[in-house]
């Protein structure tokens, strides 16, 4: 079974039953703290709070830490792809973008900003 970083886009649209996520669901999964917060936010606005914070639970045990070796390295990629790209990426994507390449695993998202960088898998 494939281990992938699921991004907050990715967090959502399985959560929302995209079809083009439904793969994904059962897959092994690695995430943050950071995700998870913007995830629970969507999760508030779209459903009631006993179904958000199961859903918010239900991800807690595959969150990892964030180091500061990671924040550095994050800081550096963001800057790095911000100025050669049309599109913008925020620090929590970069976190979760570097800590994909440390672990080996691919970056699962939607975000336009990811489409052509190594190590994505994209899906809309």
């Amino acid at each position: 079974m494939n281990e992938y970083f699921f991004d907050t886009f990715a967090l959502v649209e399985i959560n929302r039953g995209n079809p083009s996520y439904l793969k994904y669901k059962t897959s092994k999964f690695v995430t943050t703290l950071l995700n998870l917060m913007e995830f629970y936010n969507v999760l508030l606005r779209e459903f009631d709070l006993v179904r958000s914070s199961s859903e918010f639970d239900f991800y807690l045990g595959g969150c990892v830490e964030i180091t500061p070796e990671v924040i550095k390295e994050a800081v550096e990629f963001r800057i790095r792809i911000n100025r050669n790209s049309k599109f913008r990426i925020s620090y929590v994507d970069a976190i979760g973008y570097v800590i994909s390449q440390a672990l080996g695993i691919k970056f699962l998202t939607g975000d336009e900003a990811f489409r052509n960088i190594e190590n994505v898998e994209f899906v809309k």
